[in-house]
């Protein structure tokens, strides 16, 4: 009898798959303070503002309304469609159909897909680093290949034309663009989505962009690519969610748009794997979209304000380098420079070291550049109140004080 060598339990592509390295961090901070260390963390990106009142109440009535209780078609209620599209009109200055719509159970699901509508085995995707955790993963996942492009704090971590033009090949089919940028803050200008919008077009390269920070932007104003490249419309799925904006993590709506030809399979796929979201979550999207959107304003003042206090802080710590982040809600320093020495008797080699020994010294949680395709960095998440902020950064001055 030939002897077979034998199969593994778990797939091959769910076998690959890393954890997300934000979500570890977060739940190592939750798990010590749960056992009274007084850890702070500035790992997550999860806003620490409640979700506006108005949004809760609306959820609440869509709760007890027993239409609310049944299946909605796939790509979500016609009411929020449209809503979406409102936004996009009113925000972006773009036009979409809602019929091009699918409203997802997060960002993280319309990234997902949008890969997944795009991408066959062996198709290369060009992924700018730093990156958020998750991109490479969702395209290995859809069998695609990633082709990282890095652009350091020397070029305010924003990749090139002449850059994307070395990475390409053959065998490129999607560019991911993500601004303002997690991880590092960084937002791209008009005139250079106006240029890498000209090269998708020159190339024939799709272009996924992720614009789930649109409304955290301090200095100058958000750019949209479809508006500055509307040639592009054709080849571009735009991501996004009431997630980063509305402080509604935990309610899990996001959406994606683009091409009847595209929209209309990832439709289809989304009906088997998870038919539509939560009614209820839907509802209250809707009353975050369609409210008053001045409630935004305090929220982004108080991101603002900690944007700078921590860049100022970080800035006095000696190795760290702090380039100015202009949107989201992250500060992304390169800490090279504290590699290899002792630091309480003890040395980190990697950022990754480095974040452990931060945490266990200082108890403050950050997530090592590791994570980002970006060795050597740290990023911290500024969506934390004010005063564990500040505690948090003199912490890190008395331990590498």
């Amino acid at each position: 009898m030939t002897q077979t060598s034998p199969r593994s339990r778990v797939s091959q592509r769910l076998g690959a798959l890393q954890p997300s390295a934000t979500l570890a961090v977060d739940a190592k901070a939750k798990a010590l303070k749960a056992a009274g260390k007084p850890v702070i963390g500035f790992g997550a990106g999860e806003p620490n503002f409640p979700t506006p009142q108005h949004v809760v109440d609306a959820a609440v009535a869509a709760a007890q309304d027993p239409k609310n209780h049944k299946y909605t078609q796939a790509s979500g209620l016609p009411e929020l469609r449209e809503a979406i599209a409102v936004r996009a009109r009113e925000d972006a200055g773009i036009t979409i159909d809602p019929a091009n719509i699918i409203v997802t159970n997060g960002g993280k699901q319309a990234v997902f897909q949008a890969f997944a509508s795009l991408v066959s085995d062996g198709d290369e995707v060009i992924l700018p680093a730093p990156y958020w955790t998750t991109y490479p993963e969702a395209i290995r996942l859809c069998g695609g290949t990633v082709v990282e492009v890095f652009a350091g704090p020397d070029q305010d971590y924003k990749v090139t034309t002449a850059q994307l033009d070395a990475a390409l090949t053959d065998k490129t089919k999607v560019l991911l663009m993500c601004s303002p940028s997690n991880p590092t803050g960084s937002v791209y200008t008009p005139a250079e989505l106006r240029e890498i919008g000209q090269w998708a077009l020159d190339n024939g390269i799709w272009i996924i962009t992720d614009e789930i920070y649109e409304k955290l932007v301090y200095e100058g104003e958000m750019s949209y690519l479809l508006k500055v490249v509307p040639e592009l419309a054709d080849q571009t799925i735009v991501v996004n969610g009431v997630a980063k904006s509305y402080a509604m993590t935990g309610w899990r709506v996001g959406w994606m748009y683009g091409p009847s030809d595209v929209i209309k399979k990832a439709a289809n796929f989304q009906s088997h794997v998870t038919s539509n979201v939560s009614n209820v979550s839907q509802r209250a999207a809707i009353a975050a979209l369609t409210g008053d959107q001045s409630i935004l304003a305090p929220m982004k003042e108080a991101f603002d304000r900690r944007r700078q206090t921590l860049v100022a802080m970080l800035r006095e710590i000696d190795g760290f380098v702090v380039p100015q982040p202009t949107g989201a809600f992250y500060v992304f320093p390169n800490i090279e420079a504290l590699l290899g020495k002792e630091i309480r008797g003890k040395v980190a080699q990697t950022s990754a070291e480095l974040a452990e020994l931060i945490l266990e010294e200082a108890e403050v949680a950050v997530v090592p550049g590791e994570a980002f395709g970006a060795p050597g960095y740290l990023r911290f998440s500024y969506a934390l109140a004010d005063d564990d902020l500040v505690a948090g950064a003199r912490r890190l001055q008395e331990l590498f004080a």
